[in-house]
C-alpha cells in the first residue's frame, strides 16, 4: 500500500518547526470499538504504519476488540490493544484473548494497565501481574503505564512512592526480556511538570522510552470532563484558567502550546526522556488525526519494523 500524501497546514498563523516535526514524527492515537466503528476509512486519516492503541473499558466485549484490532491489522496499522489487568477474570481468559488477537489480527504489541475498575473482577491487580505470567513472551513490544502528575488509584495518600516502585520493577523487567518497551503516560496540559517528571526518572535510573500522553482537540467542557474523571493533576489548571474567559468556551482547545514547549525542551535537552507522542482523540478521531497531519505529524514506521 503506497504511503498517502497529506497536506500540510498552509493558513495557520505560525509554521510549524523543525523541532514540533521531529516530536510528533511516528505519533500514536488511541481508539474505542465503538468510536472506531464511525470511521468509514481509517487509511484516509492516518498515515501508513501509526500504532493505534485499542481502549478496553470494562463491559467492551472482547469479540469487539477482536474485530476492532483485525481491521487495523489489515489496513496496515501497528495494532496495540489494551489489557486492563482488573478486568480479566483469570490466567485462562487472558491465554484465551492472547491468542485470538495474535490469531486473528496478528498482534504483536501491547499496553498493559491496571484499569480504571477500583476491584480486579479475578485473579489480577496490576500489570506487573500480567507480566510475570510469561504469556506476553514472544511479543515484540510491550508498553506500560505512566502518570506524571501521580495517580491516587495506586497511591491514595497522594504522593508517588507505589508509581515510582512499579515503574522501577518494570525497568528491570524491561532488562531482562527481549520486547522493546515504553512507558505510555495519561494526558496532562503542562510541560513544567511533565519535564520535572521526566528529569526525575531518568535521575533514578528509568530509562524507558516516555510516549507521552497528549489530549487532542476538543471542546473545553469536554477536556474538563475527560480530565476530572482521569484524575489529571497540577495541570488541570491550564483548563480552568481558559474557562474564566468566555470568548474561548466555543473555541476547540488544542494542544500547540504543549508541544511546541516539549518540541523546544527536547531540542535542547536531546536525552529528555519523551520519545514520542501518544493522542487521546477526545474531540474525536478524525479532529485529531486532521490537527496532527497539520501540524507536522508523519508516518510511523513501517509495521514490519515497528
Amino acid at each position: 500500500m503506497a504511503l498517502l500524501k497529506f497536506k500540510r497546514r498552509e493558513d495557520a498563523a505560525a509554521p510549524v518547526t523543525p523541532e514540533v516535526e521531529a516530536l510528533l514524527q511516528g505519533y500514536s492515537i488511541e481508539v474505542m470499538p465503538r468510536t472506531a466503528a464511525k470511521v468509514e476509512n481509517f487509511r484516509e486519516l492516518l498515515p501508513q504504519g501509526t500504532r493505534v492503541y485499542i481502549a478496553h473499558i470494562d463491559g467492551t466485549p472482547i469479540e469487539e476488540m477482536i474485530d476492532t484490532a483485525r481491521r487495523l491489522a489489515r489496513d496496515g496499522f501497528n495494532v496495540m490493544p489494551h489489557f486492563p489487568a482488573r478486568i480479566i477474570k483469570d490466567r485462562a481468559t487472558l491465554a484465551e484473548w492472547i491468542a485470538q488477537y495474535r490469531g486473528e489480527a496478528d498482534v504483536k504489541q501491547a499496553l498493559l494497565l491496571a484499569g480504571g475498575v477500583s476491584n480486579p473482577v479475578g485473579d489480577f491487580e496490576n500489570s506487573l501481574q500480567l507480566m510475570e505470567t510469561g504469556l506476553f513472551d514472544g511479543f515484540e513490544r510491550l508498553h506500560v503505564a505512566g502518570h506524571p502528575e501521580g495517580n491516587r488509584d495506586i497511591d491514595p495518600k497522594g504522593g508517588d512512592e507505589q508509581v515510582m516502585a512499579a515503574l522501577r520493577w518494570k525497568q528491570a523487567f524491561s532488562e531482562r526480556t527481549d520486547a522493546k518497551m515504553a512507558i505510555a503516560t495519561q494526558f496532562a496540559f503542562e510541560a513544567g511538570p511533565i519535564i520535572e517528571w521526566a528529569d526525575r526518572l531518568a535521575a533514578e535510573g528509568i530509562n524507558l522510552p516516555i510516549h507521552l500522553g497528549v489530549a487532542g482537540p476538543a471542546k473545553l467542557q469536554t477536556l474538563l470532563k475527560f480530565a476530572i474523571a482521569c484524575g489529571v493533576g497540577p495541570s488541570l489548571r491550564v483548563l480552568q484558567r481558559r474557562a474564566k474567559d468566555v470568548t474561548k468556551l466555543v473555541v476547540p482547545f488544542e494542544p500547540t502550546e504543549l508541544i511546541n514547549e516539549l518540541a523546544a525542551h527536547k531540542a535542547a535537552n536531546p536525552n529528555f526522556g519523551v520519545e514520542s507522542i501518544h493522542f487521546f482523540p477526545l474531540g474525536g478521531i478524525k479532529t485529531n488525526a486532521t490537527w496532527a497531519i497539520e501540524n507536522g505529524g508523519s508516518a510511523a514506521v513501517p509495521a514490519e519494523t515497528a
